[in-house]
């Protein structure tokens, strides 16, 4: 979970002081701003329970490439404007559906976070709903570049649903859900938002085509972590 908002609240902060105009330039930078703070709960508890002295920072900028454990939907480059929020929408929609249900978790510091972070997530679902909708169904070219960015990203949905021994586990001991059990959902909300939007939702997915990836980063990660780790790497320990 904490990889899954590192990574892509660094993406989304690309955003900033380039955005179409200048409220998009705001919404997006505090999106970024709130799954950043999120990824400070989620790996700062990752940390406590590891056990082995690493708080949030250390595991944000002293892992390499092969040790996150982020779906690569969230690693795809912005693209334009609306490659971006279509990207946006279609993490949002799993994220809030996986935060309602981490909410019961058996573990009572995961339920907090996720409690605390439902809050956030569902004003972005409810703006990258609204965003897809309008792009989609506003002028011909920004229904094309919403249908584009559509087919380009929709093989890495299927991901995000997929269970390894991990998943199996934490099922079993209630600590979180089974990620098949929220495609249902997940699938209606698309549905509708689609929909409205006039998109045409592609009808294979990753998951379709060989299962959970054994490979847990793309070319894509390696670069992002290039730009948010050189001052932790180049001078470790820096204060000021």
């Amino acid at each position: 979970m904490g990889d899954n908002t590192l990574v892509l609240g660094h993406r989304v902060s690309e955003w900033c002081g380039v955005a179409p105009v200048l409220e998009e330039d705001i919404a997006l930078a505090n999106t970024a701003l709130d799954m950043i703070g999120q990824t400070q709960l989620w790996l700062g508890l990752a940390g406590q329970v590891e056990g082995n002295s690493r708080d949030a920072d250390t595991l944000a900028f002293r892992r390499d490439v092969w040790d996150f454990r982020n779906v690569l939907l969230v690693e795809q480059p912005n693209g334009d404007f609306g490659h971006t929020m279509m990207r946006q929408f279609l993490f949002d929609g799993w994220h809030l559906a996986q935060l309602k249900a981490l909410m019961g978790s058996s573990n009572a510091e995961i339920a907090a976070i996720a409690e605390k972070s439902t809050k956030e997530v569902t004003y972005h679902l409810e703006r990258s709903s609204d965003t897809v909708i309008g792009l989609g169904d506003g002028t011909e070219e920004s229904h094309n570049r919403m249908q584009k960015a559509l087919d380009r990203l929709w093989p890495y949905v299927g991901e995000m649903f997929v269970s390894d021994a991990v998943d199996e586990q934490m099922v079993k001991d209630g600590i979180a859900p089974d990620p098949a059990s929220l495609r249902e959902g997940y699938d209606a909300l698309l549905s509708d938002v689609f929909t409205a939007a006039t998109l045409v939702r592609p009808t294979t997915d990753f998951a379709h085509k060989g299962g959970k990836s054994g490979v847990r980063h793309s070319e894509h990660l390696g670069h992002i972590l290039t730009q948010m780790q050189w001052l932790q790497r180049a001078y470790p320990d820096a204060t000021w």
